[in-house]
Protein backbone atom coordinates (compact mmCIF):
# COMPACT_ATOMS: atom_id res chain seq x y z
CA UNK A 1 0.00 0.00 0.00
CA UNK A 2 2.79 2.38 0.94
CA UNK A 3 4.55 1.58 -2.34
CA UNK A 4 1.39 2.26 -4.31
CA UNK A 5 1.00 5.67 -2.65
CA UNK A 6 4.60 6.47 -3.40
CA UNK A 7 4.10 5.75 -7.11
CA UNK A 8 0.92 7.85 -7.15
CA UNK A 9 2.73 10.86 -5.65
CA UNK A 10 5.65 10.41 -8.04
CA UNK A 11 3.20 10.28 -10.93
CA UNK A 12 1.47 13.47 -9.80
CA UNK A 13 4.82 15.17 -9.38
CA UNK A 14 5.83 14.20 -12.89
CA UNK A 15 2.53 15.47 -14.27
CA UNK A 16 3.05 18.81 -12.49
CA UNK A 17 6.51 19.18 -14.03
CA UNK A 18 5.09 18.49 -17.47
CA UNK A 19 2.31 21.03 -17.01
CA UNK A 20 4.74 23.67 -15.76
CA UNK A 21 6.98 22.95 -18.71
CA UNK A 22 4.06 23.43 -21.09
CA UNK A 23 3.17 26.73 -19.42
CA UNK A 24 6.69 28.04 -19.67
CA UNK A 25 6.98 26.80 -23.22
CA UNK A 26 3.84 28.67 -24.28
CA UNK A 27 5.09 31.84 -22.61
CA UNK A 28 8.38 31.59 -24.43
CA UNK A 29 6.64 30.76 -27.68
CA UNK A 30 4.78 34.06 -27.58
CA UNK A 31 8.13 35.78 -28.10
CA UNK A 32 9.02 39.38 -27.21
CA UNK A 33 6.15 41.84 -26.92
CA UNK A 34 5.63 43.91 -30.05
CA UNK A 35 5.68 47.68 -29.40
CA UNK A 36 3.09 50.06 -30.74
CA UNK A 37 4.88 52.56 -32.99
CA UNK A 38 2.22 55.22 -33.55
CA UNK A 39 -1.09 56.18 -32.00
CA UNK A 40 -4.03 58.24 -33.19
CA UNK A 41 -6.61 60.16 -31.24
CA UNK A 42 -4.30 61.40 -28.47
CA UNK A 43 -2.87 64.90 -27.98
CA UNK A 44 0.38 65.48 -29.87
CA UNK A 45 3.44 66.50 -27.92
CA UNK A 46 4.41 70.07 -28.76
CA UNK A 47 5.51 73.36 -27.26
CA UNK A 48 2.97 75.58 -28.94
CA UNK A 49 -0.47 74.79 -30.25
CA UNK A 50 -0.79 74.28 -34.00
CA UNK A 51 -4.57 74.59 -33.92
CA UNK A 52 -6.64 76.91 -31.78
CA UNK A 53 -9.73 74.91 -30.88
CA UNK A 54 -12.65 77.25 -30.38
CA UNK A 55 -15.43 76.34 -27.96
CA UNK A 56 -19.02 76.33 -29.13
CA UNK A 57 -21.23 79.09 -27.83
CA UNK A 58 -22.91 77.83 -24.73
CA UNK A 59 -26.60 77.06 -24.82
CA UNK A 60 -28.74 78.86 -22.24
CA UNK A 61 -27.69 77.31 -18.93
CA UNK A 62 -29.99 74.94 -17.13
CA UNK A 63 -30.47 74.91 -13.36
CA UNK A 64 -27.61 72.45 -12.82
CA UNK A 65 -25.20 73.71 -15.47
CA UNK A 66 -21.81 75.10 -14.60
CA UNK A 67 -21.81 78.67 -15.96
CA UNK A 68 -18.34 79.55 -17.22
CA UNK A 69 -17.68 83.30 -17.28
CA UNK A 70 -18.17 84.79 -20.75
CA UNK A 71 -14.66 86.26 -20.58
CA UNK A 72 -13.21 82.77 -20.07
CA UNK A 73 -14.91 81.46 -23.21
CA UNK A 74 -13.92 84.53 -25.21
CA UNK A 75 -10.29 83.96 -24.29
CA UNK A 76 -10.27 80.21 -24.90
CA UNK A 77 -6.98 80.30 -26.74
CA UNK A 78 -4.52 77.43 -26.36
CA UNK A 79 -2.99 77.43 -22.88
CA UNK A 80 0.71 77.79 -22.20
CA UNK A 81 2.46 74.52 -23.07
CA UNK A 82 5.86 73.24 -21.99
CA UNK A 83 7.69 70.04 -22.90
CA UNK A 84 9.33 68.51 -19.83
CA UNK A 85 10.31 64.99 -20.89
CA UNK A 86 10.59 62.32 -18.22
CA UNK A 87 13.70 60.20 -17.90
CA UNK A 88 13.34 57.17 -20.25
CA UNK A 89 13.42 54.83 -17.26
CA UNK A 90 10.02 56.21 -16.22
CA UNK A 91 8.05 55.18 -19.30
CA UNK A 92 8.01 52.39 -21.85
CA UNK A 93 6.44 51.07 -25.04
CA UNK A 94 2.77 50.44 -25.54
CA UNK A 95 2.36 46.83 -26.68
CA UNK A 96 0.23 45.10 -29.30
CA UNK A 97 0.10 41.85 -27.29
CA UNK A 98 0.13 40.88 -23.63
CA UNK A 99 2.64 38.53 -21.95
CA UNK A 100 0.69 35.52 -23.23
CA UNK A 101 0.69 36.68 -26.83
CA UNK A 102 -2.96 37.73 -26.83
CA UNK A 103 -3.71 40.81 -28.97
CA UNK A 104 -4.36 44.04 -27.10
CA UNK A 105 -7.00 46.08 -28.91
CA UNK A 106 -8.41 48.28 -26.17
CA UNK A 107 -9.62 51.74 -27.11
CA UNK A 108 -7.85 54.51 -25.23
CA UNK A 109 -9.05 55.85 -21.91
CA UNK A 110 -8.04 59.07 -20.14
CA UNK A 111 -7.14 58.67 -16.47
CA UNK A 112 -7.18 61.79 -14.27
CA UNK A 113 -4.79 62.14 -11.33
CA UNK A 114 -3.42 64.74 -8.96
CA UNK A 115 0.16 65.40 -7.89
CA UNK A 116 -0.33 65.61 -4.07
CA UNK A 117 2.60 68.03 -4.21
CA UNK A 118 3.84 70.85 -6.38
CA UNK A 119 4.07 70.52 -10.15
CA UNK A 120 7.81 71.15 -9.95
CA UNK A 121 8.39 68.36 -7.43
CA UNK A 122 6.48 65.94 -9.69
CA UNK A 123 8.49 66.99 -12.75
CA UNK A 124 11.72 66.56 -10.80
CA UNK A 125 10.64 63.05 -9.80
CA UNK A 126 9.86 62.08 -13.40
CA UNK A 127 13.22 63.43 -14.59
CA UNK A 128 15.06 61.29 -12.04
CA UNK A 129 16.51 58.02 -13.36
CA UNK A 130 14.91 55.03 -11.62
CA UNK A 131 16.64 51.73 -12.42
CA UNK A 132 14.23 49.70 -10.26
CA UNK A 133 10.89 48.92 -11.89
CA UNK A 134 8.95 49.47 -8.68
CA UNK A 135 10.21 53.09 -8.44
CA UNK A 136 9.27 54.14 -11.98
CA UNK A 137 6.38 56.57 -12.33
CA UNK A 138 5.05 59.16 -14.79
CA UNK A 139 2.05 60.84 -16.42
CA UNK A 140 1.66 61.80 -20.05
CA UNK A 141 0.86 65.38 -19.08
CA UNK A 142 0.47 67.56 -16.02
CA UNK A 143 -1.57 70.76 -15.61
CA UNK A 144 -0.24 73.42 -13.24
CA UNK A 145 -2.33 75.70 -11.06
CA UNK A 146 -1.93 78.49 -13.63
CA UNK A 147 -3.23 76.22 -16.43
CA UNK A 148 0.18 75.45 -17.97
CA UNK A 149 0.23 72.04 -19.66
CA UNK A 150 3.47 70.10 -19.20
CA UNK A 151 4.03 67.29 -21.72
CA UNK A 152 6.03 64.57 -19.96
CA UNK A 153 5.67 61.29 -21.89
CA UNK A 154 5.04 61.01 -25.67
CA UNK A 155 1.48 59.80 -26.34
CA UNK A 156 2.66 56.72 -28.24
CA UNK A 157 4.53 55.58 -25.11
CA UNK A 158 3.17 53.92 -21.98
CA UNK A 159 3.29 56.17 -18.92
CA UNK A 160 3.51 54.41 -15.55
CA UNK A 161 0.54 56.18 -13.99
CA UNK A 162 -1.40 53.27 -12.50
CA UNK A 163 -0.34 50.04 -10.87
CA UNK A 164 -2.86 47.30 -10.21
CA UNK A 165 -5.82 48.70 -12.15
CA UNK A 166 -8.89 47.82 -14.21
CA UNK A 167 -11.27 49.98 -16.24
CA UNK A 168 -14.92 48.97 -15.90
CA UNK A 169 -16.79 50.36 -18.91
CA UNK A 170 -19.41 49.44 -21.45
CA UNK A 171 -17.12 46.70 -22.79
CA UNK A 172 -16.78 45.11 -19.36
CA UNK A 173 -13.57 44.86 -17.36
CA UNK A 174 -10.49 46.00 -19.30
CA UNK A 175 -6.86 45.62 -18.26
CA UNK A 176 -3.59 44.36 -19.74
CA UNK A 177 -0.62 42.52 -18.28
CA UNK A 178 2.61 43.43 -20.04
CA UNK A 179 5.09 42.66 -17.26
CA UNK A 180 5.05 39.22 -15.54
CA UNK A 181 6.48 40.79 -12.37
CA UNK A 182 3.48 43.10 -11.84
CA UNK A 183 -0.32 42.84 -11.76
CA UNK A 184 -2.26 43.84 -14.88
CA UNK A 185 -2.99 47.54 -15.34
CA UNK A 186 -4.65 50.03 -17.67
CA UNK A 187 -1.34 51.71 -18.58
CA UNK A 188 -1.11 50.09 -22.00
CA UNK A 189 -4.23 51.89 -23.23
CA UNK A 190 -4.36 54.89 -20.87
CA UNK A 191 -3.54 58.54 -21.42
CA UNK A 192 -2.60 59.81 -17.94
CA UNK A 193 -3.25 63.47 -17.02
CA UNK A 194 -2.50 64.93 -13.60
CA UNK A 195 -3.68 68.15 -11.96
CA UNK A 196 -1.37 70.04 -9.62
CA UNK A 197 -2.76 69.79 -6.10
CA UNK A 198 -3.46 72.97 -4.08
CA UNK A 199 -1.24 73.60 -1.07
CA UNK A 200 -3.89 72.48 1.40
CA UNK A 201 -3.96 69.08 -0.30
CA UNK A 202 -0.36 68.02 0.38
CA UNK A 203 -1.66 65.37 2.76
CA UNK A 204 -3.76 62.20 2.94
CA UNK A 205 -7.11 63.86 3.66
CA UNK A 206 -10.02 62.92 1.45
CA UNK A 207 -10.60 66.43 0.11
CA UNK A 208 -9.02 69.86 -0.36
CA UNK A 209 -9.94 73.28 -1.75
CA UNK A 210 -10.04 72.01 -5.34
CA UNK A 211 -8.59 73.02 -8.69
CA UNK A 212 -8.45 76.38 -10.42
CA UNK A 213 -10.67 77.44 -13.30
CA UNK A 214 -7.49 77.66 -15.39
CA UNK A 215 -6.83 73.97 -14.72
CA UNK A 216 -10.35 72.96 -15.79
CA UNK A 217 -10.02 75.10 -18.92
CA UNK A 218 -6.69 73.53 -19.86
CA UNK A 219 -7.87 70.00 -19.09
CA UNK A 220 -10.88 70.51 -21.35
CA UNK A 221 -8.70 72.02 -24.08
CA UNK A 222 -6.27 69.10 -23.88
CA UNK A 223 -8.84 66.32 -23.94
CA UNK A 224 -10.82 68.10 -26.68
CA UNK A 225 -7.92 67.11 -28.95
CA UNK A 226 -8.54 63.42 -28.32
CA UNK A 227 -11.08 60.97 -29.69
CA UNK A 228 -11.60 59.48 -26.22
CA UNK A 229 -15.35 59.53 -25.52
CA UNK A 230 -16.69 61.02 -22.31
CA UNK A 231 -17.55 57.61 -20.87
CA UNK A 232 -13.89 56.54 -21.18
CA UNK A 233 -12.61 59.51 -19.18
CA UNK A 234 -12.08 58.21 -15.67
CA UNK A 235 -10.07 58.75 -12.49
CA UNK A 236 -7.19 57.00 -10.80
CA UNK A 237 -9.47 56.20 -7.87
CA UNK A 238 -11.97 54.52 -10.20
CA UNK A 239 -9.46 52.23 -11.94
CA UNK A 240 -7.30 51.45 -8.89
CA UNK A 241 -7.54 47.95 -7.43
CA UNK A 242 -5.14 48.46 -4.54
CA UNK A 243 -7.71 50.42 -2.54
CA UNK A 244 -5.16 53.14 -1.77
CA UNK A 245 -5.86 55.81 -4.41
CA UNK A 246 -8.26 58.74 -3.97
CA UNK A 247 -7.14 61.07 -6.74
CA UNK A 248 -8.13 63.44 -8.07
CA UNK A 249 -9.72 64.52 -4.80
CA UNK A 250 -12.34 67.31 -4.88
CA UNK A 251 -12.60 67.04 -8.67
CA UNK A 252 -15.73 68.73 -10.03
CA UNK A 253 -16.77 66.57 -12.96
CA UNK A 254 -19.71 68.86 -13.80
CA UNK A 255 -17.38 71.83 -14.19
CA UNK A 256 -15.04 69.81 -16.40
CA UNK A 257 -17.57 68.12 -18.68
CA UNK A 258 -19.56 71.31 -19.22
CA UNK A 259 -16.36 72.99 -20.37
CA UNK A 260 -15.27 70.01 -22.49
CA UNK A 261 -18.57 69.68 -24.34
CA UNK A 262 -18.34 73.23 -25.64
CA UNK A 263 -15.69 72.13 -28.11
CA UNK A 264 -16.86 71.15 -31.62
CA UNK A 265 -14.36 68.28 -31.57
CA UNK A 266 -16.44 66.61 -28.85
CA UNK A 267 -19.48 66.22 -31.11
CA UNK A 268 -20.57 62.58 -31.05
CA UNK A 269 -18.07 61.66 -28.34
CA UNK A 270 -20.33 62.07 -25.34
CA UNK A 271 -20.48 58.27 -24.98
Amino acid sequence: MVGARRWIWMGLGGLLVVLLGLGLGSAEASGPLQPMVTVTGLPPMHDTATTALQPLKAMPPGPTDFAAPALTLAQAAPPRQVTALADPSNYGDRYLTDINGRPLQNDFIAVLHETVGSAQSALNLFRTHHPRDQDQVSYHSLIGRDGTIYYIVPPEKRAFGAGNSVFNGTNGLETARTNPAFPPSVNNFAYHVSLETPGDGFNNRRSHSGYTQAQYNSLAWLLAQTTIPDNRITTHQSVDRSGSRMDPRSFNSQTFFTQLRRYPTRSGLSG
